[in-house]
């Protein structure tokens, strides 16, 4: 049995030992990240400098309340907006695959120049377990290649050190919660963010329409749970599909874009159950959408896929 107390203390041991020097982490201010920056802050200090990018392909407000959550736990820290960057990386870019590396390596390098003027020489990351058994390697077939796994370059200056690597999201939430994290049961989001979320080219027209149907699909989503309507799914987003459909706005014809939703069970990430939302729920969430994106948005539909054959996100 997972005991997340042993398991930190081994931890905070073996990073004082193996880290001489100065470190950063990536910070998402997901829990993964979060516990990580935890971990390492407890063994090495203001040795540690916590580094959040914002790639342009966050949710609404998420880089600002990651700012306040790296104040509040007193970390030394780096905001980066390398949005336009990020955007002119991926223009063109249709295949998830590709998506997902070029992503992965923008990081590096954003990391390895913050490094260089730091003189930093480690690279702390919240990898878990299945992040590198879907990334495939040696007899295991690539699923996707997760951006801290698959996405890293073949050359890379930095020492990696990834203390949650053999654990999973169910025990990394345990340690959260022994650390007493209030992030401990956030969803997950993904670090390419929404731009996986964008089936097709990830243009800032494009993410902004995904940005603002997820955060419909959070907020209404949360407001059912806390009238005890269902319960909390595992994770829960909107994803913009490459299709468009007739429909009707107003009296008039309207020929928008599609929004899919997708809400699942898990406890590691390694298999899911699509979410049984009630139908009232889907429905507010679709006149939301389709009010508040009017003219964008015609059309919202449901995914009913489990992991397999599916996986937890689209792309």
């Amino acid at each position: 049995m997972f005991k997340a107390e042993k398991f930190i203390n081994e931890t905070i041991s073996k990073l004082k030992e193996g880290i001489s020097g100065k470190a950063l982490v990536a910070f998402s201010g997901g829990v993964d990240s979060t516990v990580c920056a935890a971990l390492v802050n407890k063994a090495i200090g203001k040795q540690l400098i916590a580094v959040h990018v914002d790639t342009g392909y966050m949710r609404k407000n998420e880089s600002k309340n990651v700012k306040k959550l790296m104040e509040k736990m007193d970390l030394n820290y780096r905001f980066i907006d390398a949005s336009d960057e990020f955007y002119s990386a991926l223009k063109g870019v249709l295949e998830p695959e590709k998506k997902r590396k070029i992503i992965g390596k923008k990081f590096i390098r954003i990391f390895e120049n913050v490094a260089e003027e730091e003189k930093i020489e480690y690279l702390v990351q919240g990898t878990i377990a299945p992040d590198w058994i879907e990334s495939g390697g040696g007899l295991r077939d690539t699923i996707k290649s997760h951006h801290n796994v698959g996405g890293l370059p073949e050359k890379m200056k930095l020492k990696l050190v990834e203390p949650l690597r053999d654990i999973y999201k169910d025990e990394v939430r345990k340690i959260a919660r022994a650390l007493d994290l209030h992030v401990s049961e956030r969803q997950p989001f993904p670090g390419p963010g929404l731009a996986i979320r964008i089936i097709g080219e990830a243009t800032p027209e494009r993410t902004e329409l995904v940005r603002e149907a997820c955060d419909i699909v959070e907020k209404e989503i949360e407001a059912a749970v806390e009238k005890g309507l269902m319960e909390t799914p595992w994770q829960y987003f909107a994803v913009l599909l490459p299709i468009k459909s007739v429909g009707v706005q107003g009296d008039k014809r309207a020929y928008g874009n599609v929004i899919g939703i997708r809400a699942v069970q898990s406890i590691d990430a390694m298999t899911c159950a699509y979410s049984k939302i009630p139908n009232d729920v889907i429905d507010k969430i679709s006149i939301h959408i389709t009010n508040t994106l009017k003219e964008k948005i015609n059309r919202v539909v449901y995914d009913v896929t489990n992991k397999p054959p599916g996986t937890v996100e689209w792309e």
